[in-house]
């Protein structure tokens, strides 16, 4: 008396492996999300005193 293996278990299919080029994609670095851009209030001026180092008066 033999009885047949049970099938594997389904896997979720957004679980698997996917083999494409992962160059296809746009990273998260491709965008500029996250990266704490916001528009400055007085304009480049303001921007650039900002972002100027505290040791550059």
């Amino acid at each position: 008396m033999s009885t047949a293996p049970e099938p594997a278990p389904r896997r979720d299919p957004a679980t698997a492996l996917v083999f494409d080029d992962p160059l296809d994609r746009q990273s998260s670095d491709d965008r500029d999300e996250g990266w704490g851009e916001r528009a400055p209030a007085g304009g480049d001026l303001a921007w650039f005193l900002e972002q100027k180092p505290p040791h550059h008066l």
